[in-house]
């Protein structure tokens, strides 16, 4: 499944320049790009997905799993339908990028709580800053992060920084990349 994953990333979520031309969330120039939602937002890359990260954190026991909108949210999903089909139901959870203007006013939406345990997703990283604004607010929030999964590392010290991160906060320095950039680059000639 997850050489079937870094194709279909390469197919349709990769994109590549000799000269940099790609502005990142982080303000840098690259030569290359990751769109995931083309992948998140397909049927086989939910499936594909799922599948992959339940596999990860089945054995975790907690009860949601989430980020920071909108790059979490349809692997948030694609793993909370899939631990259904398995018999064992993990939450999808959204962190809001601001707090919600009206009603509750809330920062997470989904069906967690303070005292649960949760696991953190983001589609990319780079510098890891979506997934470190994920974590605190869960952490102020109350909800211990067990793990933190990314789609994609691009290998540019984003996984240093939230495990540095993770530790400062006084959760497990746990982060597991499913596809590494180095993995989608070897079909560049």
């Amino acid at each position: 499944m997850r050489e079937k994953l870094i194709k279909l990333i390469y197919e349709k979520a990769f994109k590549y320049s000799k000269t940099p031309i790609f502005r990142l969330t982080s303000g840098g120039l690259s030569n290359y790009y990751f769109n995931c939602k083309a992948v998140t937002l397909s049927p086989e890359g939910m499936y594909l997905i799922g599948n992959i990260i339940y596999d990860m954190i089945a054995d975790l026991n907690v009860k949601g799993i989430g980020g920071l909108t909108l790059g979490a949210d349809p692997i948030a999903t694609a793993v909370a339908y899939t631990s259904y089909l398995r018999s064992n139901p993990v939450e999808a959870f959204v962190v809001r990028k601001k707090a919600k203007e009206h009603g509750t006013m809330q920062w997470i939406e989904g069906n967690i709580k303070e005292g649960d345990s949760v696991v953190v997703v983001d589609d990319v990283i780079t510098t890891g800053s979506s997934t470190i604004q994920a974590i605190t607010r869960l952490k102020e929030a109350g909800i211990f992060v067990k793990k933190v999964v990314v789609l994609v590392d691009r290998q540019e010290g984003g996984r240093e920084n939230i495990l540095k991160f993770l530790e400062e906060c006084g959760f497990p320095a746990n982060l597991e990349a499913v596809v590494l950039r180095d993995d989608v680059m070897q079909f560049i000639k």
